[in-house]
């Protein structure tokens, strides 16, 4: 009796091991395939699969849409108490929940970690009267419908960032001439041709343009500068405004507390590793890590910031 119950807690034991060994994660890229929520979800599993810290099977699901809450809506109702469902997500979506009447609830998931920012910049022509953010500024605040800026879509980081431009220089907030472009590419073209006084985007949309002398940037939203690019923060220049379109990921509603710190861990490993290194520097992003308890709070203060600034633009009651 003693040999055969030894037997079948081996046996036991096999499959537990057999189990971890060819696990799988699934995860929701609420984004179309391409993106950078996309990009995020794959480059963060390669670069743990390359590095050793999970070496399981990972079973993608895109699903684009309304600021990423269509995919995270399916998510948030599919995958409560699920050990291993994971969601990318980011800035863009604390904003597209409310403007979208979104039934997504940020705080029903368990918040693993923040992984990558992208700071902004605002630019402008080379030969604007604009020399200074000051001077962006005051103009803005003078005549703020006179001073058209474009960016990224309505309620968007890019617009979020200037609305808080304009509250930290006086500006009324509802006031502003904000002209979203479906890219990057478009909001320098509107520059260079005068049909906007300024653009806000991410410095990789116009890090290039600022090189070949087509735009001039006047700040960037980091709180330091960058190193390769000789440009004041926002803060530097007076105003007190940081902000990131940043990317991270999320744990099912639920998830059990075994599997959400080992996922915790993992990231945590990740975020020390050579491999992700590599991935930050080939993709450009930057290194943005936070996780757990301390991540949980970051995204409540988004909201509630995000959500002022939403109100505060006319955009939501």
């Amino acid at each position: 009796m003693k040999i055969s119950s030894v037997l079948r807690s081996l046996v036991a034991a096999t499959a537990l091991v057999a189990g971890a060994a060819h696990a799988q994660v699934s995860v929701m890229l609420p984004a179309n395939p391409g993106g950078g929520w996309d990009g995020t979800g794959r480059q963060a599993f390669a670069a743990l699969n390359k590095s050793g810290i999970y070496t399981g099977s990972v079973n993608f699901t895109n699903k684009g849409g309304a600021g990423g809450t269509i995919g995270l809506a399916e998510f948030q109702n599919s995958s409560k108490g699920k050990a291993d469902n994971l969601a990318v997500f980011g800035a863009i979506t604390v904003g597209a929940i409310t403007l979208n009447k979104s039934p997504v609830d940020l705080s029903n998931f368990r918040p693993v970690a923040r992984l990558t920012a992208e700071h902004l910049v605002l630019a402008v022509r080379p030969d604007s009267p604009y020399n200074t953010l000051a001077d962006f500024a005051k103009a803005l605040k003078e005549n703020p419908g006179a001073t058209p800026v474009g960016g990224g879509s309505a309620g968007g980081v890019d617009h979020i960032a200037l609305a808080l431009l304009a509250k930290a220089s006086g500006t009324e907030v509802k006031n502003l001439n904000y002209i979203p472009q479906a890219g990057g590419a478009d909001t320098v073209t509107g520059i260079v041709n005068g049909t906007l006084k300024a653009g806000i985007s991410g410095i990789s949309e116009f890090q290039q343009f600022a090189k070949a002398g087509r735009v001039k940037i006047l700040g960037i939203t980091s709180a330091e500068r960058m190193a390769d690019l000789d440009v004041p923060t926002f803060k530097e220049a007076g105003f007190d405004v940081e902000i990131a379109n940043w990317r991270g990921i999320l744990g099912s509603p639920n998830m059990p507390d075994a599997n959400y710190q080992e996922w915790v861990d993992r990231f945590s490993k990740l975020n020390d590793s050579a491999e992700w290194a590599e991935v930050l520097k080939t993709q450009g992003w930057e290194q943005y890590y936070l996780a757990g308890p301390e991540f949980a709070d970051f995204i409540k203060a988004e909201s509630e910031r995000i959500n002022t600034i939403l109100k505060d633009a006319g955009l939501t009651q």
